[in-house]
């Protein structure tokens, strides 16, 4: 169904048509500066009322907006230049990292590093790579902060909000982040500050690094082969009983000489006994028995019976070896002996050169001195809410100020003047192309209210569609 209405349901231009506003008393047409400032204060006391509905509103809104954004929170933390003696090795890692593993991000500071501008570009090369944006967002889990989940997103954000300077004279580098937490702000700072500590220390390819390297290595093969050495060793002196084949040799020769020197008197003993009594007599049965004992343990010493070419364990279980078996102990024991000492002496001698190489290693590198810590900020950075109120404030007043004076100038131009009677024809066409939606109310038969939409038709009149 169609309604037509009148002309005026339309929407016109906003106009000065309220009653507190009055015009000036006398056209502004004097050429004194006195008169035109006492002209302009008329104007501006005859619409007080408006300028300061203007300024009211305007303060509402801006003080609405200022403190709606959110608050931001900024810290620094400075560092000292690295030294310049111990720079090279970093040097050469930042320059061969176009093509490493750090991808691009690094890649980046290839160009002042072969410059030669300086060490601490390094440093801002590094702290502005791809590897520590990625491990502080993990850190901080930086998606749930920002709210963004794509890692492109997330580390143009994290860009943003860092910002890592250098001064050319002192070549003392800032960091500075920003965060609407204050503990977070300074605990990225800080983090800033060990990440670019590890990734120095992990880059760095000096000569006391690569020989701390490989000395890593031979350690490590070392470690192995000392452990087999002392294994096989352990297991064959316990298997042959064999603690010490020297002083086992000298002590088991004593003990032999020790028991065949006894047994020669024992059987010196028997001899003469058995010209007196005869065999069965218990002085000549007991010196009889203690031949025969001297003889087993001779025989027992001796390795009567055992292999004189193979090591094998004791058949009758003793505690010692036989001193058949020792000569082949000594030679497979000395040899055993001689590796474990061998490696031994060789992890020694590695050792030193390690610690060496690690203290040379660390003179090299080039060490994060930290000047300033980031401190927690008790102050906010961002928003100036009493600027930004202002400024509003003062940027309506003066919008309403000019819209005021041209208003004034307007009115009191001749309506029969060229240049007006051109721009109401300008306006007049623009109205007429543009379209302007106005809500008009129109009651039903029931007595309720229906809104609809009506279009200026350059007409005159309006189409309100239901």
């Amino acid at each position: 169904m169609m309604y037509r209405s009148g002309a005026s349901s339309r929407r016109s231009l906003p106009e000065l048509s309220d009653p507190d506003f009055q015009k000036a008393p006398e056209p502004i047409d004097s050429p004194e500066r006195s008169d035109q400032l006492l002209t302009f204060l008329r104007l501006m006391w005859a619409n007080r009322r408006i300028m300061f509905r203007v300024s009211l509103y305007a303060l509402l809104v801006t003080a609405g907006i200022a403190f709606l954004i959110p608050t931001r929170y900024e810290t620094t933390t400075r560092l000292m230049p690295p030294d310049n003696q111990s720079t090279s090795g970093l040097m050469m890692a930042a320059s061969a990292m176009t093509g490493g593993a750090a991808g691009g991000g690094l890649a980046g500071i290839a160009s002042d590093v072969l410059g030669l501008k300086s060490s601490s570009d390094i440093f801002v090369g590094v702290l502005g790579s791809r590897t520590v944006a990625d491990k502080l967002i993990e850190q901080f889990n930086l998606k749930k902060v920002y709210s963004v989940d794509r890692m492109e997103d997330l580390r143009k954000a994290l860009a943003q909000r860092t910002s890592v300077a250098v001064d050319r004279k002192s070549q003392i580098i800032s960091i500075t982040v920003t965060d609407h937490s204050p503990e977070r702000a300074a605990a990225m700072a800080q983090a800033y500050v060990q990440e670019l500590n590890r990734l120095v220390a992990d880059l760095s390819t000096s000569a006391a690094r690569r020989e701390r390297v490989f000395l890593e290595g031979r350690l490590e093969q070392v470690n192995k082969d000392l452990e087999e050495a002392e294994k096989d060793f352990s297991q064959f002196a316990s298997k042959n009983t064999a603690v010490d084949v020297k002083e086992q040799a000298k002590a088991m020769v004593g003990a032999a000489a020790t028991l065949q020197g006894e047994m020669i008197a024992a059987q010196s003993q028997y001899e003469g006994l058995r010209q007196i009594y005869t065999d069965s007599n218990p002085r000549v049965r007991t010196i009889k028995a203690r031949i025969d004992e001297l003889q087993r343990q001779l025989d027992k010493l001796g390795g009567k019976g055992e292999s004189s070419t193979e090591v094998a364990s004791n058949p009758n279980d003793s505690f010692y070896p036989s001193i058949r078996k020792l000569p082949l102990l000594g030679v497979e024991y000395a040899d055993l002996y001689r590796r474990a000492r061998i490696q031994e002496a060789v992890l020694e001698a590695l050792t030193k050169e390690y610690e060496l190489a690690k203290v040379q290693e660390a003179k090299e590198i080039p060490t994060v001195k930290v000047l300033d810590t980031a401190p927690i900020p008790e102050r906010k950075s961002f928003p100036p809410r009493l600027l930004i109120i202002f400024v509003g404030t003062a940027s309506a007043f003066a919008v309403a100020t000019i819209w005021l004076f041209a208003k004034t100038g307007w009115d009191q131009t001749d309506q029969h003047d060229e240049r007006k009677i051109f721009a109401q024809e300008v306006f007049s066409d623009m109205r007429a192309r543009l379209p302007q939606f106005a809500q008009s109310r129109v009651d039903k038969p029931n007595g309720s209210k229906a809104f609809f939409w009506s279009r200026a038709r350059p007409g005159g009149s309006n189409e309100v569609d239901k």
